[in-house]
């Protein structure tokens, strides 16, 4: 079998698909994006594809050590996205000319099913964040919990926080505890809550806050710190007792070799983003070995999720999925249109059921990707600045 062509399709909000074909007819698909970079991702699928066209696709990999390692320069989101995507679609293609699916060929499943969580979305609009009052503010967010709960969900995910400054008023730290007290209270304790902080605080204000939020025994607290200080996650983790998450913004096993020895919980590689499949489950075992557990980044589109669960049903230290298409009692949103049978993805209870069609398990339906890709997109994040006009992260 060899590979014969290659096709990328934006589609929107902000996804990236990649179509290889082969000789024989089969064909895999792989989500190669990095967000707000799709049309340079795009490039370097282009550029690493020579690597790959009129080859076995089934030496995958071959293919992976050649195109990470072949061109001198190494690393990076946006080789590593590129390369991200093209593995996923090889692993599809062997998965489906042996048929069965990718977690077979790394060792087998391991378990029956996987947990996922939703993202509780209140504090998007930066226009009313902060600025209405928090009983209203609250009372949007109980809103948008109960959403996710109406899908059978057992575990949730949101932001407490806006911008901050590097070190922010006591009455910003209160505000933060009193959401995240509002949500736990809304939920009782057999939901789990997890915070994400977008790399927003600073080292002192993360040391500040963690202590106040142990009460509300959270799953995880997810990237406090920017990625450009995980040599100092220690600090944080020994501030304390709540389980600290990162990894979105890493991309190999080096680069979490700083944050597994820290003392984390939790580690976050993106299956789009840091090698593929093969890659994170490099990344997947390294951290087993710090009692670190894995969930895998995920804000992304039903191809990089399918490839996240074939990882996640076949990595002993899994603990949760990531997914932003509306998944639970119902899957019937306007982002699962991309996939012919989106049955495989149904999580009525907050579980995905063990997936059992050959390769990442998914049926793409390319007349809808084609259709969309037509208008393709232009994503950019949105520009925050603090209130002296200064750069603020989003």
């Amino acid at each position: 079998m060899k590979v014969t062509g290659y096709e990328l399709f934006m589609v929107e909000p902000r996804w990236l698909f990649l179509k290889i074909e082969t000789d024989e007819g089969i064909t895999g698909w792989g989500e190669p994006v990095l967000e707000f970079k799709a049309a340079t991702v795009a490039a370097a699928v282009d550029e690493m594809m020579d690597h790959v066209m009129g080859r076995d696709p089934m030496q995958i990999e071959r293919h992976w050590q050649r195109m990470m390692k072949g061109g001198f320069y190494r690393g990076g989101p946006i080789l590593n996205s590129a390369v991200s995507g093209i593995d996923q679609a090889l692993w599809d293609i062997t998965g489906k000319k042996l048929g069965v699916p990718v977690y077979q060929l790394l060792g087998g499943a391991v378990r029956d099913r996987v947990k996922i969580y939703g993202h509780v979305g209140a504090q998007v609009d930066r226009d009313k964040f902060g600025k209405m009052p928090l009983k209203e503010e609250l009372k949007v967010m109980s809103e948008n919990v109960q959403k996710q709960l109406s899908r059978g969900l057992k575990a949730i995910k949101f932001t407490p926080s806006d911008s901050l400054e590097h070190i922010d008023t006591p009455a910003e730290v209160k505000n933060i505890v009193k959401r995240v007290e509002a949500v736990r209270e809304l939920v009782g304790d057999d939901i789990d809550i997890a915070i994400d902080l977008h790399g927003r605080f600073s080292l002192a204000m993360a040391r500040r806050l963690f202590p106040l939020l142990e009460p509300y025994n959270l799953m995880f607290i997810e990237e406090p710190v920017l990625p450009e200080f995980t040599e100092h996650f220690d600090l944080i983790v020994r501030s304390t007792s709540t389980p600290i998450a990162t990894g979105e913004r890493l991309f190999s096993r080096g680069d979490f070799k700083d944050v597994l020895r820290s003392g984390i919980a939790v580690a976050q590689p993106d299956l789009s983003h840091a090698g593929g499949i093969s890659e994170c489950r490099r990344i997947a075992a390294a951290a087993e070995t710090y009692d670190v557990s894995m969930a895998p980044h995920c804000p992304l589109g039903p191809i990089a999720l399918a490839a996240c669960l074939q990882l996640d049903f076949a990595t002993p230290n899994f603990l949760v999925q990531e997914q932003i298409l509306g998944l639970g009692k119902g899957n019937d949103g306007d982002l699962m249109k991309y996939i012919a049978d989106f049955s495989v993805f149904d999580a009525p209870d907050g579980y995905i059921e063990l997936m059992t069609k050959p390769g990442l398990g998914i049926e793409v339906d390319e007349k809808a990707v084609r259709e969309a890709s037509v208008k393709g997109h232009r994503g950019r994040a949105p520009e925050w600045h603090h209130k002296d006009g200064s750069f603020a992260e989003w």
